[in-house]
């Protein structure tokens, strides 16, 4: 209405603008400012520094946090999850969403792939972890309880079995199958969809010209979908940089297999770290936002297209 004061709209929109003040933007802010502190919570200076010197003055946590040999060795994990969770993931939902897109059977398939995802990441740590899930262990001379122990042992002679997720650097790639497992569900549902938006019009145009499935499926589906496996791989990259459920209950971060996010919880809440744990959450946070702006990007231009 013509007559409506310009401050009505802002004043139903107060309440979300309050929540989203209080619970992310004050809590971002806060942390930034506790990642400038030591653990007394003072602002770094050099005379509150534990060493003789104060690498980085006031940005001494974030020395600690690309400096410490912990630091780097979960800098050098998360790489692994990014490099080999995120590309299997997204092929392997790419080449199931394209198996079973013509089958009778389709619901059924689709449903029990992406039945993990209504798992918490705790419970996929019990069902695959060393006490009694996949990767169990026992004494090689009694039988396997273990499924993946178990299994290799009846089907390879001489197999003596393993602790999967003490074999290093073996166990970082233990725990990045299970989260292979409990997305590829979602990146199949997600680029089924997709591939069922394309007009089967070209799809037949291009058999009745001679193209056979592989030429349809590079030339055609693959750039028809490019959007959305940008959205998808860029979702995924997010989950990665984040990860801390399954490397939390699976190892704890033990055997070589520490994560950023974990590290960050060793700090703040084992060693009583506030600064360095912050510094380590703005750090996580710095790497995560270029992606979700990319990802908000390509989800826009998706849905230009429709």
């Amino acid at each position: 209405m013509q007559g409506q004061r310009w401050w009505v709209p802002w004043l139903y929109l107060a309440p979300a603008l309050l929540i989203l003040f209080a619970f992310l933007v004050y809590p971002t802010i806060h942390t930034v400012i506790l990642s400038f502190m030591d653990e007394n919570g003072e602002v770094l200076v050099t005379e509150h520094c534990k060493s003789d010197v104060c690498e980085w003055g006031i940005f001494h946590n974030y020395w600690y946090a690309f400096h410490n040999p912990s630091m780097q060795e979960a800098f050098v994990n998360n790489i692994r999850w990014l490099v080999f969770f995120t590309s299997i993931t997204v092929f392997l939902g790419l080449v199931l969403a394209v198996l079973f897109d013509r089958v009778r059977y389709e619901p059924i398939v689709k449903s029990a792939i992406f039945l993990p995802m209504a798992i918490s990441f705790v419970g996929a740590g019990v069902i695959w972890g060393a006490q009694a899930g996949v990767y169990k262990w026992t004494n090689p001379a009694k039988p396997q309880v273990g499924l993946l122990n178990a299994i290799l042992v009846a089907l390879v002679p001489g197999f003596e079995p393993k602790n999967w997720l003490r074999l290093q650097p073996w166990n970082n790639f233990a725990l990045i199958v299970v989260g292979i497992w409990m997305w590829t569900g979602f990146a199949m549902v997600i680029l089924s969809a997709a591939i069922k938006n394309i007009p089967k019009e070209i799809l037949e145009a291009a058999r009745v010209d001679g193209a056979n499935e592989f030429q349809i499926f590079f030339r055609i589906i693959i750039p028809s979908i490019s959007s959305t496996l940008t959205v998808v791989a860029t979702t995924m990259v997010i989950n990665v940089l984040k990860i801390f459920d399954i490397v939390y209950v699976m190892t704890g971060g033990r055997g070589g297999t520490d994560v950023i996010a974990n590290r960050m919880y060793t700090e703040m809440f084992i060693n009583f770290e506030d600064g360095r744990g912050s510094a380590i959450a703005v750090i996580l946070l710095l790497l995560i936002v270029p992606v979700m702006i990319a990802n908000i990007r390509s989800f826009r231009e998706q849905e230009a297209t429709r």
